[in-house]
């Protein structure tokens, strides 16, 4: 095993780890580390919000720059000093947001294949974020940002495409004018309008966006940086004096680091570290990586155009066409660009039913490495073995919670490339076999290593989304798991609760119990 892949490893074991523990406390849906990516999209917005009304009273004079700003800290805090306090804490956390899921993304392998668009597009972004954050601080014009400008500028003195060295600029009263100000405003507002381009690009082959986090996750953050806020607000430092060096900065370390970097050791030892770090996050995803997964395949003959598929797909990699040999219908394509190889696909197509009486099940749209057709062989295989007095079928997922273990004589385990892969009918099918119980598992809210597969699976289940389970189906015989890697052993002692109930309740009731829904 390579190094990279055994680092990989290892922080993939961790962040794993970490987030089955936020599980325990937040709950997949309002666990901020599975939602990284809308977390920083929020954060973007307040710091949009709050930018736009400190604009509107900043004075971009030399003179006035500092005053003005100082009034918001100082006079009108109960409005200007709390919107100033949100826009400072927004932008850490934009950061930290931004840097945690660019860690998880490459813990996860999250970065090659179907998501090397996303990835290569979100890199820039890196730049800009910190170009808007160091200009930032500019804008204040206090010992601070005297200190970050002056450093920033000796920083680039060392790049050659400078004739003579910037820092002359910020050595001398007289070398600052307003119009340094109105520039330093300028480029605060135009690169984050460029990153926001940059983020409609960074998820633009991904449909169903998580543009915001859940609504308890917001309101926990803005509470969280309102009393920051007011416990510690976000004060100026001395005004700049270009005469005198600075000294006791409250350095912000989420988005100043560098300053310090360059301190202890060189210009050029900061630029080899950003310039090959640079370069290693775009070439990760040409790097040699596991052979990829047959993406889906598309039978002409048994797909009728239905579209679910298309409306279904994670990633946008199927579109219609018209249907070459079926006249006034179309036929869905398969993009091998964007293909996830996840099966959602085939969990969505009407074809996809075990009761068909063809001797090879032949769907309108499979996956080769795992064809309906054998999902039906293997599950009427385990069928056929099972024995004892309450016999269970557990459908898994590949990316969660390993299901095999539980495979016995009593229970049969299958596990899926995508528990979205699941077509409802299956689960009629097991039943009508004889089996008393179903469990469906997979990973967790916000942890769908395809993003949909679950969130799919339980609105099919709750008569919310073609292909539906037929309502026929007692509800009381399945039982849905939230489990991802690592939780086996809890997923084993949920699966036992459900099987102690199903032994223990009545066989015939005249009101069927609500759909089931449990998490681990």
């Amino acid at each position: 095993m390579s190094l990279h892949a055994s680092l990989r490893g290892k922080a993939q074991t961790l962040f794993g780890r970490i987030e089955i523990a936020f599980d325990a406390f937040f709950g997949g849906t309002d666990n901020p580390l599975r939602h990284l990516g809308a977390l920083g999209l929020y954060f973007l917005w307040i710091l949009v919000a709050t930018g736009l009304y400190l604009y509107t009273v900043l004075d971009t004079s030399v003179e006035g720059v500092y005053t003005s700003i100082g009034y918001l800290s100082q006079e009108q805090w109960y409005l200007g000093g709390i919107l100033r306090s949100l826009h400072r804490y927004a932008s850490d956390a934009f950061v930290l947001a931004m840097m945690l899921h660019l860690v998880r993304e490459w813990a996860y392998g999250h970065y090659h294949g179907f998501r090397l668009f996303s990835w290569v597009t979100g890199v820039p972004l890196i730049w800009m974020a910190y170009i808007s954050g160091i200009g930032g601080y500019w804008i204040v014009w206090d010992s601070l940002a005297q200190f970050s400008a002056v450093s920033t500028t000796e920083l680039l003195d060392w790049l050659p495409f400078f004739n003579e060295p910037t820092a002359r600029n910020f050595l001398a009263p007289y070398t600052v004018s307003d119009r340094l100000f109105t520039v330093l405003v300028f480029i605060h507002i135009g690169v984050p309008l460029m990153l926001i381009l940059g983020l409609w690009a960074h998820v633009n082959r991904i449909s169903r966006v998580d543009y915001l986090p859940s609504r308890r996750l917001m309101l926990g953050t803005l509470i969280s940086f309102l009393v920051l806020a007011l416990i510690s607000p976000a004060m100026s430092d001395a005004p700049a004096n270009l005469a005198l060096m600075p000294t006791d900065l409250r350095l912000d370390w989420f988005i100043l680091f560098i300053h310090p970097l360059t301190d202890i050791t060189s210009p050029a030892a900061v630029w080899s570290l950003i310039f090959g770090a640079t370069i290693l996050l775009f070439a990760l995803p040409f790097l040699p990586h596991p052979k990829a997964q047959p993406i889906a395949l598309v039978d002409a003959a048994n797909c009728n155009g239905c579209s679910r598929c298309h409306a279904d797909c994670p990633y946008e990699a199927i579109t219609m066409a018209i249907h070459p040999d079926k006249p006034g219908h179309k036929i869905a394509i398969v993009d091998p660009d964007l293909c996830a190889s996840c099966g959602i696909c085939a969990g969505s197509c009407p074809s996809s039913t075990p009761f068909r009486s063809q001797e090879k099940l032949v769907t309108g749209i499979d996956m080769p490495q795992q064809p309906v057709d054998v999902m039906r062989q293997q599950l009427e295989a385990q069928l056929a073995k099972l024995e004892g007095k309450t016999k269970l079928v557990v459908f898994g997922c590949d990316k969660g919670a390993d299901v095999h273990g539980l495979a016995g004589t009593d229970t049969a385990a299958i596990s899926l490339l995508c528990t979205g892969m699941l077509p409802p009918s299956f689960i009629e099918y097991a039943l009508r076999s004889g089996v008393d119980g179903i469990v469906i598992t997979g990973c967790r809210d916000g942890g769908c290593d395809f993003r949909l597969g679950m969130k799919w699976m339980e609105e099919r289940l709750a008569h919310q989304r073609e292909p539906y389970l037929r309502r026929s189906v007692p509800q009381d015989r399945l039982q849905v798991i939230h489990a991802s890697r690592g939780e086996a052993t809890q997923l084993a002692m949920a699966i036992d609760e459900f099987r102690t109930r199903i032994e223990t309740q009545a066989v015939a009731s005249n009101k069927p119990p609500a759909y089931s829904r449990r998490k681990v």
